[in-house]
């Protein structure tokens, strides 16, 4: 088993094997994925955190007011 290694995008879920290294697969291959990571993902909570929505009608709940609620 030999390995050839290079970069590819993916389109259209298929890999393109370049030219240059066809001739040295043959009619089966052993195919290893490594992708490369982009930047984490957040969620909903991070978003709002980073960038709260601003109301003129919210006032935060006062201590008591929390406490209430249980």
């Amino acid at each position: 088993m030999e390995a050839i290694e290079f970069k590819a995008k993916i389109r259209n879920g298929l890999i393109r094997i370049p030219d240059k290294f066809r001739q040295r697969t043959g009619e089966t291959v052993k195919v290893i994925i490594l992708s490369e990571q982009k930047a984490r993902q957040t969620d909903i909570i991070d978003k709002l955190l980073l960038n709260p929505i601003k109301s003129k009608q919210f006032s935060p709940l006062l201590r008591e007011e929390i406490y209430e609620r249980f």
